[in-house]
């Protein structure tokens, strides 16, 4: 029988950024690949926050289901983990590229101001804009022209307005920080990283030790969005992850 799967994208992406990941997992599992609030088909929903996309999650998904997340998606599973509605459902975590938050209460205060900045600058870009803008992100750099091709084209699924609505409910500096929660997640962790990408590979060293039951993955050549350059790989580590 096949097993369930949930897959969250990162911001500026959409549930459709999955579908290299979905056609390697092939006829073993079901995925769901939503487009979460503020993005793709659901742009325009309100209100873009974290309580309204957990209820979203708990509406969609399956009663027990291994969930995956990347970058923003990666963190709205940890809080979607520590959810009422949802950690007893939830058999197993894949995050790639993903943070519980920041920590510090100011610089999470700055990084809120920020976001609200680029969010105000948001409303008045076209989609094309702002695309060609967080591509530059350094994060991001490095990219194989293929893949950098394909994320734009995923890009141009979004609106201006719901962006920047989830930049002001998602954003990093929006929610709060998990770290001093770590403990409380009852699944096993499977933490992916790219080998290029040095920031995530660290913070997931130090989620690991945090976590209960963790499993750290770096994948050699690749950068943040490892789902992208690599589905394959991402797949594989899915179908070996302690609950799928």
């Amino acid at each position: 029988m096949a097993r369930d799967v949930v897959l969250l994208h990162g911001f500026t992406h959409t549930g459709a950024s999955w579908d290299p990941v979905v056609a390697a997992l092939g006829e073993r599992y079901r995925a769901f690949a939503p487009d979460i609030r503020g993005h793709g088909s659901a742009s325009m929903r309100e209100p873009v926050t974290l309580e309204a996309v957990l209820d979203d999650l708990a509406a969609l998904a399956p009663p027990r289901f291994t969930l995956v997340g990347y970058s923003m998606g990666g963190r709205l599973a940890l809080h979607a983990a520590l959810a009422a509605a949802l950690d007893r459902r939830i058999d197993g975590l894949v995050l790639i590229g993903a943070s519980p938050g920041i920590e510090d209460p100011a610089e999470r205060e700055e990084r809120r101001n920020a976001d609200e900045r680029l969010a105000d600058e948001v409303d008045h870009m076209t989609i094309e804009q702002f695309a060609e803008r967080w591509a530059q992100t350094p994060v991001l750099a490095g990219q194989p022209p293929a893949v950098a091709a394909a994320v734009r084209a995923d890009r141009l699924r979004n609106q201006p307005p719901g962006l920047a609505g989830a930049l002001r409910g998602l954003g990093t500096g929006a929610l709060p920080s998990l770290w001093h929660r770590l403990p409380e997640v009852r699944a096993p962790v499977t933490l992916i990283a790219g080998e290029r990408d040095a920031k995530f590979r660290g913070i997931a060293d130090e989620m690991a030790r945090g976590l209960q039951d963790a499993t750290i993955a770096v994948v050699p050549s690749a950068g943040h969005a490892v789902h992208l350059e690599t589905p394959a790989r991402v797949a594989a580590l899915i179908a070996q992850s302690p609950a799928a």
